[in-house]
């Protein structure tokens, strides 16, 4: 199974490592986009239109910077730049020894800059919405378009995907429907008196929740059926959709916040 998340606009940077170096970071067959941008985006950080280009504020100049630095910064693991909502209530530094293990190998995470990255991955910091378009190179989301979906497929493999990306950045690669892997998609649904609607902040909260129980509990379901079947194993209430040609989606539902 591959869960693939979605990146977080706040991060946490790093105060010492290493500077930044490509050609270590998995997916190596996306190192060439990656250098595209990153060459972009240093460029950006030297106009004076930079910060509206990125869609910032007039206080969030600092983040223009942390740009400008891209390359020299020093980096941390993914795990660790990560921040936010879905990643504090995932908890990568409190998953016991075995649950990272599995970490490594069963978590992506979507990346602006870097296209796929996993929690090992070393990245600096940096500030990239996936709906900028760089000057130069246009929309971010295009960019990885034409070469996301083979990184993902290779990492995928025969297994399932579990998607949990959100709208933005499930632009950047969306499975043909004439793919072979199968995937899963969830949404988190908050009942109150007979009523469901999605809430955003519990929404991630509660998708983090759910990928940390997973990861300890080992399980490794290939089919959204089996998927299901894990998380209400974990305690969790989960409505099973039926199946499309792009996938299955998985329906938990929450009555209490």
């Amino acid at each position: 199974m591959l869960i693939l998340l979605p990146p977080s606009e706040g991060k946490s940077a790093p105060r010492r490592g290493r500077p930044l170096d490509t050609g270590t970071l998995s997916s190596p067959t996306l190192t060439a986009t990656r250098e595209q941008v990153l060459d972009a985006l240093v460029d950006l950080a030297e106009r004076p239109d930079a910060a509206e280009v990125l869609g910032l504020g007039g206080t969030q100049a600092d983040l223009v910077a942390l740009n400008a630095r891209v390359r020299t910064a020093p980096t941390a693991r993914a795990d660790a730049v990560y921040t936010g909502v879905l990643y504090d209530a995932l908890g990568f530094d409190t998953l016991s020894s075995a649950a990272k293990r599995r970490a490594t190998s069963r978590v992506a995470i979507t990346s602006s800059v870097f296209g796929l990255v996993r929690p090992g991955d070393r990245i600096p910091a940096y500030r990239l919405s996936g709906d900028v378009s760089l000057p130069g190179l246009g929309p971010v989301a295009g960019l990885w378009r034409d070469v996301l979906g083979s990184a993902v497929e290779d990492a995928v493999g025969s297994g399932l995907l579990m998607d949990l990306r959100s709208t933005m950045y499930a632009a950047f690669w969306r499975p043909p429907t004439t793919s072979p892997i199968r995937v899963a998609t969830v949404r988190v649904l908050h009942e109150v008196a007979g009523t469901r609607k999605v809430v955003s902040h519990f929404n991630k909260a509660t998708k983090g929740r759910i990928i940390h129980d997973l990861l300890e509990s080992g399980a490794n379901p290939r089919t959204p059926k089996a998927l299901a079947s894990a998380i209400a194993d974990l305690g969790w209430h989960v409505e099973l959709g039926e199946p499309t040609l792009r996938g299955s989606q998985l329906d938990v539902v929450v009555r209490e916040v």
